[in-house]
């Protein structure tokens, strides 16, 4: 009976991380991935000129450190996104379509109100340390109130509220409502605290290889250690003898096991030999689920109009766009309007979003040479797509979020202050140095 020195169960960005810098350093790794595909919830194609299309996670910001010092070493390359490209952000609001960068549909008086918000919230944030929130004197009272709440009680009209509401979701983020005020500055803490969520924070620059690349090119260097189309049934965790047991009756031995898994697949495995408060630690988290639909045209025909391609929907089924590449937008479906989306017939769904383009952005945008949809919220390995914190639950969860049981580890974009393609990295690169200290 062999015994490996880790088990990685998964093999999104994070558990590729872990899995190639244990390697590295002369590691016996075996990783096993449910589908057929390396890279969760990063993926790609390409068009029939092709033009690469990302159907997941896309960009980065410049405090995305650890991403970027993995795609130095892949000799990939970080170029600057949609955050550059000239022309005015477009906003679908109820009452019409309007072009600026600055809420321009908002009076002088309420955009004031916003801006003053703003601060207090960067001010908020800078004093709060997104590694352990937990310490902050008033971290219960932070996460039980939600942003709305906060928003109301520091004197928010109705119009900042609806940009906030519109913002979100074109993030495809859960109302303000059912959203930890806490979770949101120790988001933002993590950024810098620069104030509200900022593109040219968060979202500012991609591999210009496409950001499933990374994953791709690792798993590429990994090759046979990963057994695709194994997904796990449970986990059970012995000292130097755990034990990871596939669907198929397979099993795979080890000193340690990784999970990299998502969330929503964690909560489905049989997990024995942890803490019940691990477990339940774990079990508590959420997702935010969301669809991402991608048109690809011919051109960029909406920069000729003076529109960048950004935009925010805020009552359509849509959220929000941004351009992902030459003549391609990227736009997300959010939790809130999943409701509508799949009320839809599946038939109609493409056709009624190409409609919600061609309010924003003109009669050309029903002119699509391809058109590409992908339902993350209902995709068994994933069962969502960015982390979600309501409030309560951060406190709930406490300081063993992102923290491990070795011989038991998690990791993975859910186990960071906030999700992303940064998280999933940064974890998995943290365990795999602390399982080698071992």
């Amino acid at each position: 009976m062999h015994i490996h020195d880790v088990v990685v169960v998964g093999a999104g960005l994070a558990g590729l991380s872990v899995a190639r810098d244990l390697v590295a350093a002369g590691s016996d790794v075996v990783v096993t991935e449910a589908r057929a595909r390396a890279g969760g919830r990063v993926e790609q194609t390409s068009t029939a000129d092709g033009r690469l299309v990302q159907l997941g996670g896309e960009v980065i910001g410049d405090f995305h450190t650890s991403y970027r010092q993995l795609v130095a070493e892949l000799g990939l390359t970080i170029v600057p996104s949609f955050t550059d490209i000239p022309g005015e952000s477009t906003w679908l609001m109820r009452h019409g379509v309007f072009r600026g960068d600055d809420m321009p549909w908002m009076s002088t008086a309420d955009r004031t109100v916003y801006h003053r918000l703003n601060t207090t919230f960067a001010n908020m944030a800078a004093g709060l340390n997104p590694d352990d929130p937990w310490s902050h004197p008033d971290a219960v009272a932070l996460d039980r109130m939600s942003v709305g709440e906060w928003l109301r009680s520091e004197g928010a009209s109705q119009d900042v509220l609806r940009a906030m509401e519109t913002r979100t979701f074109g993030l495809a983020e859960d109302s303000i409502e059912r959203r930890s005020l806490l979770a949101d500055l120790r988001k933002e803490a993590a950024a810098g605290a620069h104030g509200f969520y900022d593109y040219d924070v968060w979202e500012s620059s991609k591999v210009l290889e496409g950001s499933a690349t990374v994953a791709l090119t690792m798993a590429e260097d990994l090759g046979h250690r990963i057994h695709y189309s194994t997904p796990v049934m449970s986990i059970d965790i012995k000292p130097e003898n755990c034990r990871v047991t596939a669907v198929s009756g397979e099993t795979f031995r080890a000193r340690n096991v990784v999970s990299a898994l998502p969330a929503g697949p964690l909560r489905d495995l049989r997990i024995t030999g942890v803490s019940d408060e691990r477990l339940d630690s774990l079990h508590r988290q959420q997702h935010a689920p969301a669809v991402k639909y991608v048109p690809v045209y011919e051109t960029s025909f909406w920069e000729s109009q003076g529109q960048n391609g950004t935009g925010y929907f805020e009552s359509a089924i849509l959220g929000g766009t941004w351009v992902q590449n030459d003549g391609i937008i990227s736009a997300l479906v959010p939790v809130d309007r999943l409701g509508a989306y799949n009320a839809l017939p599946p038939n109609r769904r493409a056709a009624a979003l190409r409609d919600e383009m061609v309010l924003a952005y003109g009669d050309a945008a029903a002119n699509t040479q391809a058109e590409y949809i992908r339902n993350w919220g209902a995709d068994p390995w994933t069962q969502g797509y960015i982390t979600s914190w309501r409030p309560g639950e951060l406190t709930a969860m406490g300081p063993l979020h992102g923290s491990h049981e070795p011989p038991f580890w998690v990791v993975g974009s859910d186990q960071w202050v906030c999700g992303y393609m940064e998280g999933a990295v940064r974890t998995g690169r943290q365990a795999a140095q602390s399982i080698l200290a071992r």
